[in-house]
């Protein structure tokens, strides 16, 4: 018999029995509701974290530290041992924890290393605060502007280089700064504060700590204004200040004058030539490795932003996979009363000469076709509540333009087949009994 056939017989079987039929299907869409939603999770999820790394971070570069602990997990069941010469850093959890610092010294070597272009300490610096003549003082943080990074701008412009003492302001100052508008910005000065870390004793020289140790101001130019991002790493970023290298060092150096942080830094930029280059990155990596750093790449970065998205979708998938198999059940349950209800018309296709092989293979496309059907209503029913939820979701998280829910016709097409190939595992039993029963006694069935 050909499969055309069978095809068809089997539609007209499971048109005869449609509410029986819809409700089994219905039962493997409840699971195939919740796949396609965590894979268009996932999508988004995944895109997200892309487009994060994509604005923040160059391809090209290297994040290198001297603790190699710094990008890894920290036994917190075992106490550090002291060292003087170490720097600290204070963890999400409100202690300190030492590590490793690099040199200038450790920045010249790094840019001496084949296949490196440049190397340059990564600086964040957190100002005392930010204010304006007549203005209100603001908690601000001040961090070294990256060309790759294109900023959206609301007003100005980007030469190739920031001159000293210029800055990029972000959207969220405007207003407490008493700027009516972003243009208004462009040209204004801003005063950035700091104050020294030393705690003073006797033996400072008056000449090199800066007095009573108040905070110092600098004046500094407003270039541009930038747009706050829709892709950020914390929400905190969207308020960073960002001025050249040279500016911020400036800064650093007098936070840190007098301070065993002085010309110390935790972690370096490593640019590398032709970076973009999967091998040549890999193979700077391998090098600076071999000289004792600890390397992280924008790949390690964006798996490392992306671990707890995984495990959600780990724990939400577990429960469509759950939704799925108790369905797979339904699909067993319906087939054998499928049979049992066609006992007498299976004897008759048998002594009219169909084949076992056959009658098999009609109440396993019954069930893969139940299979499709849930699948493609599940899925259906998921992309639907997904569109209309996604501006819904991302005015709430704030993600712009961005989706959380992104869903991919092939992932969806095959899931739809899996389901359906899991039907027909499902109907193998229903399906064998069938295709053994004696046709004379089915005949005599009542």
């Amino acid at each position: 018999m050909k499969y055309s056939d069978i095809i068809r017989r089997a539609l007209r079987n499971l048109l005869s029995s449609k509410t029986r039929t819809l409700l089994t299907a219905f039962a493997i869409a409840v699971g195939t509701f919740a796949l396609t939603l965590t894979i268009g999770a996932s999508n988004g999820a995944q895109n997200y974290a892309q487009n994060i790394v994509k604005q923040n971070f160059d391809p090209s570069e290297l994040l290198v530290s001297k603790d190699t602990n710094l990008f890894s997990r920290q036994d917190a069941s075992k106490p550090q041992v002291y060292d003087p010469s170490f720097g600290s850093i204070t963890t999400f959890g409100g202690t300190q924890r030492q590590v490793k610092m690099l040199s200038d010294q450790d920045i010249t070597k790094l840019s001496g290393i084949s296949g490196v272009a440049s190397a340059q300490p990564s600086l964040n610096i957190s100002l005392s605060y930010l204010t304006r003549e007549g203005q209100s003082k603001y908690i601000a943080t001040l961090a070294t502007y990256n060309s790759y990074q294109s900023p959206e701008l609301l007003a100005g412009t980007l030469p190739n280089k920031l001159a000293d003492n210029t800055i990029i302001l972000p959207e969220g100052f405007l207003s407490v700064m008493g700027f009516s508008n972003a243009k208004a910005a462009i040209g204004k000065t801003v005063k950035l504060a700091v104050q020294n870390q030393a705690t003073p004793t006797s033996n400072i020289s008056a000449m090199k700590s800066p007095a009573n140790n108040s905070p110092h101001e600098y004046d500094f130019k407003i270039i541009a204004v930038s747009k706050t991002p829709n892709t950020v790493i914390s929400a905190e970023t969207a308020l960073y200040l960002y001025s050249n290298l040279h500016s911020v060092e400036t800064l650093n150096d007098y936070i840190t004058l007098n301070t065993k942080n002085y010309h110390q830094y935790l972690i370096a930029r490593v640019k590398v030539i032709d970076g973009t280059n999967t091998s040549k990155l890999s193979a700077a990596e391998v090098l600076i490795k071999n000289q004792g750093y600890s390397v992280q790449s924008v790949v390690d970065t964006e798996k490392t932003i992306t671990q707890f998205i995984s495990v959600i979708e780990g724990i939400v998938t577990i429960f469509g996979l759950i939704a799925i198999i108790a369905s797979v059940f339904g699909v067993v349950n319906t087939m054998y009363i499928s049979v049992l209800q066609r006992t007498r018309e299976i004897g008759l296709m048998k002594a009219l000469g169909m084949h076992r092989k056959d009658i098999s293979r009609l109440f396993r496309i019954e069930a893969g076709l139940i299979g499709i059907l849930g699948g493609i209503i599940g899925s259906a029913l998921a992309i639907i509540a997904g569109t209309l939820l996604n501006p819904f979701i991302s005015d709430k998280l704030g993600l712009g333009d961005s989706k959380l829910l992104i869903f991919k016709s092939g992932e969806i097409g095959l899931l739809i087949l899996v389901l359906g190939l899991v039907a027909i595992i499902a109907g193998l039993l229903p399906a064998r009994k069938a295709a053994h029963l004696d046709p004379i006694e089915a005949l005599r069935t009542e």
